[in-house]
């Protein structure tokens, strides 16, 4: 199943794609990290257990990374060697203050790629261009993916990927 285009308007374009099992969704989100380029950010939401870290590892696949990716809940932060670092954060225990205490903003703005789990709880943090994330259940395996791009260049890899099959 292709993307699918949820509204159109003068705001990017916000699109949608199902996904059956979790290597679906990890051979997808290798493809988007084959894309991706130094200081792209990209913001995961969903509840416990949607695929967050799932996704991730596919992601840090598609950028080269050899070595084990799993969740930082404990340590907010892991860095990965690829093709690109990988910033893996989980800021669930965070908030907008305590973020920038621990200087995010090296990371958004750095060499690397930035992945955040649960982003919204420092949006104030985050970087004006950047792809957002949902994960929802869709079934037992089955997932939906919902992206949001906050800019043009985010917008156009979202519609690179619905020749993805």
């Amino acid at each position: 199943m292709g993307l699918i285009i949820l509204d159109e308007g003068e705001a990017m374009n916000r699109f949608k794609k199902r996904m059956d099992s979790p290597e679906e969704t990890m051979y997808f989100a290798e493809q988007l990290g084959r894309l991706l380029n130094a200081g792209d950010v990209i913001t995961l939401e969903g509840d416990l257990g949607a695929g967050k870290t799932h996704f991730t590892k596919g992601l840090s696949k598609g950028l080269g990374v050899t070595k084990v990716v799993n969740s930082p809940t404990f340590t907010i932060i892991k860095e990965y060697e690829g093709r690109l670092p990988l910033y893996h954060m989980d800021v669930y225990r965070l908030d907008d203050e305590s973020g920038q205490d621990i200087g995010l903003d090296e990371y958004f703005y750095g060499e690397g790629i930035s992945v955040i789990e649960w982003a919204s709880k420092i949006t104030e943090q985050l970087p004006e261009k950047r792809l957002d994330i949902t994960i929802r259940h869709a079934g037992t395996e089955k997932r939906y993916l919902l992206f949001e791009p906050h800019s043009e260049r985010f917008e156009q890899l979202c519609k690179e990927l619905t020749e993805w099959e």
